[in-house]
């Protein structure tokens, strides 16, 4: 399936993942003459404040660290431009095992491309839109032992969000002069502004030995994203960000030396299950990534680093599929 057809499904997926948000986007040609009689133009068939919930609920893919969907780009194959884009840094680490206190940090990008319909009565004409959005995520956690080694703990974490979603018309504000509608003015220069809210629990196993690590993790996470202030009086969004995670990665070395240690080879294998509003919405509610890399330890140099990884993932899920190079560090 193309990643054209793909957009076109998750849009016609949208109306049964979020019930009161309607598609995020028309396609020319599903609704023409609707404002007959109006002297201005009007977005048709569409509801700029139930969008919101449908753009919160892309930026819920974002404000939960998840390694599936840290990079992830779905392109419109008529266009060449990405439909949906997302990016995501973040990381996590525990303080000491004498003090097992978590800390994690995540931000994000992300880029959602859809196309409005606008009508006065006689003609119609798309309406491309960019939607930018921006989220920084916190979370602060504790690790409690359920071994006596402490290789495995029982973590829960509040997290907390916000996000920013703006949205920019260009060139759609060239072919529409008369902009009567409140739908197009938001379309043009509105924002949103949205915090987040709630926890996620984990267990992490940490097996190191000299000739192998392995590092497995179960997590849950849910966050509740509401919308507030915004440039746009009304305009209102709300969003749950639900995932399932499971994580594992195996490191030994490979036998070659460098920097005075010894380089390992990395294997890893990650499954993420989206249950919240974003289950659906893109396609799919599931995406597997499996990658192979190399990582290099520089401990035996003063450096900020201790080891950094470079890794080739393979991504794919319900009618979706890719690529992908991921860069890490450990401090």
């Amino acid at each position: 399936m193309s990643a054209f057809q793909l957009l076109r499904r998750a849009a016609a997926a949208l109306p049964a993942c979020l019930a009161i948000s309607g598609p995020l986007w028309l396609l020319p040609g599903q609704a023409r003459a609707q404002a007959q009689g109006s002297p201005g133009f009007q977005v048709i068939g569409t509801n700029v404040q139930k969008h919101a919930n449908g753009v919160l609920t892309l930026m819920s893919y974002s404000v939960v660290p998840d390694l599936a969907s840290s990079s992830l780009s779905i392109n419109n194959a008529a266009t060449d431009n990405p439909g949906v884009f997302m990016w995501q840094l973040g990381g996590g680490f525990t303080w000491s095992k004498s003090f097992p206190l978590y800390l994690e940090g995540a931000i994000a990008y992300s880029r959602y491309d859809p196309t409005f319909v606008a009508t006065n009565g006689a003609e119609s004409r798309s309406l491309p839109v960019r939607w930018n959005t921006f989220s920084g995520t916190i979370g602060v956690g504790w690790d409690f032992p359920l071994t006596e080694n402490k290789e495995l703990v029982f973590r829960p974490i509040f997290n907390a969000s916000l996000g920013n979603v703006s949205s920019d018309l260009r060139v759609g504000e060239l072919v529409i002069e008369q902009r009567t509608d409140r739908s197009i003015d938001f379309l043009e220069h509105g924002s949103l502004n949205a915090y987040g809210l709630g926890g996620s629990v984990m267990l992490d196993w940490e097996h190191y030995r000299d000739k192998y690590e392995i590092d497995l993790e179960l997590r849950y996470t849910n966050i509740h994203l509401q919308s507030f202030g915004g440039s746009s009086d009304g305009v209102t969004g709300t969003a749950t960000a639900q995932t399932a995670n499971l994580y594992a990665r195996w490191r030994a070395p490979t036998g070659m030396h460098a920097l005075d240690r010894p380089v390992r080879y990395v294997l890893e294998l990650s499954h993420s299950h989206y249950l919240g509003s974003q289950a659906g919405v893109l396609g799919f509610n599931y995406l597997t990534t499996l990658g192979t890399g190399l990582e290099l330890d520089t401990s035996a140099h003063e450096v900020f680093v201790t080891r950094i990884r470079a890794v080739v993932r393979y991504v794919f899920g319900n009618n979706v599929s890719g690529v992908s190079l991921g860069l890490a560090a450990s401090f």
